[in-house]
């Protein structure tokens, strides 16, 4: 599988009050193509920020960060835009949707405003598709609803229904079931996992140990450095659950978590 993420001694340092914070410290990681690989570490180890500066989100102090092919760090900000509008999809512990639209409106926000929705056969096509993606994820019903009329869960299937209309190439997530019951984040890891499995690649930022069993693979981040990572078979179904759990669990007391 080629590299669809390369990470190379990135560095991410904040200045405040005068006092350089070094948040990120010669970070080398790689992410290949089809992967779904999660980051977990304690509270302050610079996870979101990993997951921001390499989605070109927060720019990068020093290093390299390659998203197929493209090095983010030599992007004008119209060029990084773009990047993340039409191959970059993202999902958030904090479902942000605009209070004026609807849910379906808010899912077909993006891929209008992108360079590739102009025109009537394409928007025709915009909203052909995300009428598929709203009934894959079973939220079809609510397509005309305001967002304060749905619960958590069906809120945050429109977040990853909003965030795969562009058919990104990749999708980061950070802690996209932090907000949400158990039971809802079961429904949303298991569309991750189903996404993730028709092809598209997938980092998430989790503290949830359920949530980080059912990816490829675990890094492992502390104080800015990734100190280790944990490589699991390929997730094919919820009977696999409490085993992966309880050797996540072994290697994360392992690790001081």
């Amino acid at each position: 599988m080629m590299e669809s993420l390369m990470v190379k001694d990135l560095c991410k340092t904040y200045i405040v009050n005068k006092r350089q914070n070094n948040v990120l410290r010669n970070i080398n990681m790689e992410i290949k193509q089809g992967e779904m690989a999660a980051v977990m570490g304690p509270s302050g180890s610079g996870k979101s920020t990993l997951l921001y500066t390499v989605s070109g989100m927060d720019d990068l102090t020093a290093g390299r960060v390659n998203f197929f092919g493209k090095d983010i760090g030599s992007l004008t900000p119209a060029q990084m835009s773009s990047l993340r509008l039409d191959e970059m999809g993202f999902i958030f512990q904090q479902m942000y949707m605009l209070k004026n639209l609807t849910i379906y409106d808010n899912i077909i926000l993006p891929a209008y405003q992108s360079g590739n929705g102009r025109g009537r056969e394409k928007r025709k096509e915009i909203n052909s598709r995300a009428k598929e993606l709203m009934h894959k994820l079973g939220i079809s019903e609510i397509a005309e609803h305001d967002i304060n009329e749905v619960s958590g869960g069906q809120l945050q299937r429109a977040c990853i229904c909003r965030s795969l209309i562009n058919r990104p190439k990749m999708i980061f997530a950070d802690e996209p079931t932090g907000a949400l019951n158990q039971q809802n984040s079961g429904e949303v890891m298991k569309e991750l996992n189903r996404i993730n499995r028709e092809g598209t690649t997938i980092l998430l930022v989790t503290h949830d140990m359920k949530v980080a069993a059912k990816c490829d693979r675990v890094l492992y981040i502390e104080d800015g450095s990734i100190k280790g990572e944990y490589i699991f078979w390929k997730y094919n179904g919820p009977e696999e659950n409490r085993e992966r759990e309880k050797k996540l669990s072994v290697w994360l007391m392992e690790m001081g978590f």
